[in-house]
């Protein structure tokens, strides 16, 4: 579980789940981070969130997903994405630039990523990043 004061990196994929439905599992942890300011969002994510909303939802999240810490690459966030590029070549994996770009924000911030993609657990098997896992 993420420490006080951490911050949980939720992925789009659990955006997408929360927001797709009020009962999911999802939606109560993620309403808990929220309540204790303990979310984070990388500006790919944010994209991705507002990319696949009608223009009537886009209005209602880009505000709520604006008042959020947003963690934006920096040049040491590409650097990382280019050695990973090679290991994971050696080994024969192969991850999308949108994931990598996530994944290498959130361990610059060394914030866990809570995903339900099985692409950033392949990160995590590589020593890449740490999971978040809700309770």
């Amino acid at each position: 579980m993420v420490g006080a004061g951490l911050r949980a990196r939720p992925d789009t994929s659990v955006w997408i789940a929360a927001l797709r439905s009020a009962d999911c599992r999802e939606v109560e942890h993620l309403r808990s981070l929220l309540d204790d300011d303990r979310v984070a969002l990388a500006a790919p994510v944010r994209i991705e969130i507002l990319s696949g909303a009608s223009a009537p939802d886009q209005d209602r999240l880009r505000p709520l997903l604006a008042a959020l810490p947003n963690w934006m690459p920096e040049r040491s966030t590409w650097a990382l994405i280019e050695t990973w590029l090679a290991s994971a070549a050696r080994v024969g994996q192969r991850f999308g630039m949108g994931d990598l770009l996530i994944a290498a924000i959130a361990a610059e911030h060394k914030a866990p990523i809570w995903t339900l993609d099985t692409g950033f657990e392949r990160m995590a098997q590589m020593d890449w990043l740490e999971l978040h896992q809700p309770l």
